[in-house]
C-alpha cells in the first residue's frame, strides 16, 4: 500500500527536483519562508491526502475470483431411462403406494408425455432410494443422497486447486427443500474440520435460483473479511421430494427433478489471480414476492388427499416473464454497449411520452456477453428465453445439453452449463459469461463473470465420459 503512494507522488517529486536545479538561492530562500509561513496547512493537507489515499485502498470492492468449481458425477448405477422411469411408477402402483391405485390411469399418459417431451436423455440419475422397491423415502435415505453430492463435489473443488480445507473462512450453502438438523453446511464443516470462526450459512427455501444468491452472498462477506476462501455449494434433494398424489401440476416436478450439486471455490486473495479461471464482475438479484401471484405461483402445500407436493399456478409464465424483465432492466446498463442503452432508452421514451402501443426494445446481449448458462428448468422455459432474449441455438447448447444428460438440477444447473462451455474449450480469456436463474419466489438473478484465461476443464469434469455424444439433436 505504502508503494503505491510512492508511486503516486514519485512524477511530483522527479519535477520538484528537475526545478530545484535551475533554482537561484534568492528563489530557494523564498521557497523556504513560504514553506515556514504555511508549514502547518501544508502539513495538514499532505497528512489529509495520504489518508483519504489510504482509506480508498483500504476500503475499496476487493476483487472475487473464482478459482474453480466441481460438479457431482452421480455413479452410473444411479441412471435412469424413461422406459424404466414408466415401469418403475407402473410397480410401484401396483404395490399401492400410490394414491388411489386402481384410479385416474390417464396420469400414466400425462406423465409419459411428459417425460417425452422435456427435453430429458435417456442417462439421467435419480438417488438411491427410488430405485428401491418398495421405495426408501426415509431421513437415512435423503441424507445420504445430499451428503454423497455435496461431498462429492467439495472433495474434487478441493482437490484440484489444493486449498486446505482450514484456509476456508466462508462457507454458504444452498438447498430449497431439504433442511434437516445438524444443517447441511453443519455437514461439510464436520467433514473437513474447518476452523471454529468459520462464517457459515445455510440457505433453505429459496428455489432454483439460489445458486446465484448463494454466490451474492458470499461476495457480500468476501468484501468485509479479507484474504480468505469462501466455498459455496448449491443442492437440491429428490429422495424426500418424489409426489406420489394426482395433481398435475405437482406430478410435472417428478419428471423434471434428477440428482446434482455443485462446489464453487472463491477467493479475495490477490495472488490468487494468477491461477483462477473468472473474475466476478456482477450481482443482480430481482424479488417480486410482495405481488401475491408472484408469491403463490410456485408453492409446496398439501394435495387434496393430503399428500406433500410443489403445485405450480397458471400464473408462472407471466410472472417468471415479468420478473425477467426487471432483472434485464437492472442489468443492463451495466453490460451492454453504449449503443444499444441509447436505443432502449429512445424506445423507452417514446413508448412513454408518443405512442404507448410501441413495443418494448429488447437489447441485444449477444453483444455483451459470450456464454449464456440459462437455468435448466425445463425445456419450455429454455425456449422461452431463447426466444426473448433473440438468442441463437449455439447461445443455448449448454442448457439444452445440460437438460437433457442431468435434467434439472435445480440451482446447481447453471454450473453443469459453465462445465459444458469449458469441456467443448470455447472459454477464451476476456469472454464474458451471464448466469441467469428463475425460482420460487418469484426471484430472477444474474451473475456476471469475466474469463481470466483459455479456461480448460478441471479433472473429473462431469461432461468428460460423454462429451463426444454432445450436441444431440432433441425432437420436437
Amino acid at each position: 500500500m505504502y508503494s503505491s503512494v510512492k508511486l503516486c507522488f514519485l512524477p511530483l517529486m522527479a519535477a520538484i527536483a528537475m526545478k530545484a536545479c535551475r533554482l537561484s538561492s534568492q528563489d530557494l530562500h523564498i521557497f523556504y519562508l513560504y514553506v515556514e509561513k504555511n508549514f502547518t496547512s501544508l502539513t495538514i493537507f499532505s497528512i489529509s491526502l495520504i489518508l483519504g489515499w489510504t482509506l480508498y485502498i483500504m476500503n475499496r470492492p476487493k476483487p472475487v475470483y473464482l478459482v474453480d468449481f466441481s460438479c457431482y458425477l452421480p455413479p452410473s448405477h444411479l441412471r435412469i431411462s424413461v422406459p424404466k422411469i414408466m415401469r418403475h411408477v407402473r410397480v410401484i402402483r401396483e404395490q399401492g403406494m400410490w394414491a388411489k391405485t386402481g384410479e385416474h390411469d390417464y396420469l400414466m399418459d400425462f406423465v409419459e408425455k411428459i417425460l417425452e417431451r422435456s427435453g430429458l436423455g435417456q442417462e439421467t440419475h435419480i438417488p438411491e432410494g427410488l430405485h428401491c422397491l418398495p421405495l426408501e423415502q426415509t431421513m437415512a435415505g435423503s441424507r445420504k443422497e445430499t451428503t454423497d453430492v455435496i461431498l462429492g463435489a467439495v472433495d474434487n473443488v478441493l482437490r484440484n486447486t489444493g486449498v486446505s480445507p482450514s484456509d476456508i473462512g466462508i462457507l454458504v450453502v444452498n438447498s430449497s427443500t431439504f433442511n434437516p438438523t445438524p444443517s447441511l453446511a453443519t455437514i461439510i464443516v464436520n467433514k473437513y474440520k474447518l476452523r471454529d470462526n468459520i462464517k457459515s450459512l445455510n440457505l433453505g427455501g429459496m428455489g432454483c435460483s439460489a445458486g446465484v444468491i448463494a454466490i451474492d452472498v458470499a461476495k457480500s462477506l468476501l468484501q468485509v473479511h479479507r484474504n480468505t476462501y469462501a466455498l459455496v455449494v448449491s443442492t437440491e434433494n429428490i429422495t424426500q421430494n418424489l409426489y406420489l398424489g394426482n395433481n398435475k401440476s405437482m406430478l410435472v416436478t417428478n419428471c423434471l427433478f434428477r440428482v446434482g450439486g455443485a462446489a464453487i471455490l472463491l477467493s479475495n486473495i490477490s495472488k490468487d489471480r494468477k491461477r483462477a479461471k473468472y473474475k466476478l464482475a456482477h450481482t443482480v438479484r430481482v424479488h417480486t414476492g410482495s405481488d401475491d401471484r408472484s408469491y403463490g405461483c410456485a408453492t409446496q402445500e398439501d394435495d387434496e388427499d393430503g399428500l406433500v407436493g410443489v403445485s405450480l399456478s397458471k400464473d408462472l409464465p407471466m410472472v417468471a416473464a415479468r420478473t425477467l424483465k426487471i432483472n434485464i432492466a437492472t442489468l443492463g446498463p451495466l453490460v451492454l454497449p453504449m449503443r444499444e442503452k441509447l436505443r432502449f432508452f429512445v424506445t423507452f421514451v417514446k413508448k412513454k411520452f408518443i405512442n404507448p402501443k410501441i413495443k418494448h426494445y429488447m437489447p441485444d446481449f449477444k453483444l455483451a456477453f459470450e456464454h449464456f448458462c440459462i437455468h435448466a428448468g425445463g425445456r419450455a422455459l429454455i425456449d422461452e428465453l431463447e426466444k426473448n432474449l433473440n438468442l441463437s441455438t449455439l447461445n443455448v447448447e449448454a442448457s439444452r445439453m445440460t437438460l437433457h444428460r442431468f435434467g434439472n438440477t435445480s440451482s446447481s444447473s447453471i454450473w453443469y452449463e459453465l462445465a459444458y462451455t469449458e469441456a467443448k474449450g470455447r472459454m477464451k480469456k476476456g469472454d464474458r459469461i451471464w448466469q441467469i436463474a428463475l425460482g420460487s419466489g418469484f426471484k430472477c438473478n444474474s451473475s456476471v463473470w469475466v474469463a481470466l484465461r483459455n479456461v480448460k476443464p478441471s479433472a473429473n469434469n462431469p461432461w468428460e465420459d460423454c462429451l463426444h455424444k454432445y450436441p444431440v439433436e432433441i425432437d420436437v
